[in-house]
């Protein structure tokens, strides 16, 4: 009887400390989640072009790029040294990952308006 007891005491106080391990493990996987989240850039798209014209990210990272458009008219993001395509509503902004890229230089443009075009660098 007084080994039941003790058990019993045992195994509750195992139950407490694998729901303490879970409780840490799980806060300390949803910090290393925010930390690892991808750097991120913007574009602003107006009238006039794209701002920056060029806009430099790292090599071998995926990084979140962030197309915002300012003019008074729709727009199509589009790379295809990227592989990416997105239309940008005007007055609205859209978000994309890219990446990870080596070094060098990808071309993206306007599809609605293919004269409006920039580069991004990976260095």
């Amino acid at each position: 009887m007084r080994l039941q007891v003790i058990l019993n005491n045992w195994l509750r106080s195992m139950r407490y400390a694998v729901l303490t391990v879970g409780i840490i493990l799980t806060g300390l996987l949803a910090f290393t989640a925010r930390a690892a989240d991808p750097p991120s850039f913007t574009l602003i798209l107006r009238d006039q072009g794209f701002e920056p014209a060029e806009l430099q990210v790292p090599p071998d990272v995926k990084v979140e790029l962030v197309v915002r458009n300012l003019s008074s008219r729709p727009a199509e993001f589009e790379s295809t040294d990227l592989h990416r395509e997105k239309v940008v509503s005007a007055g609205r902004e859209v978000k994309l990952f890219i990446g990870p890229l080596r070094p060098g230089a990808y071309e993206f443009f306007d599809d609605f308006n293919p004269k409006t075009r920039g580069r991004i660098i990976a260095r």
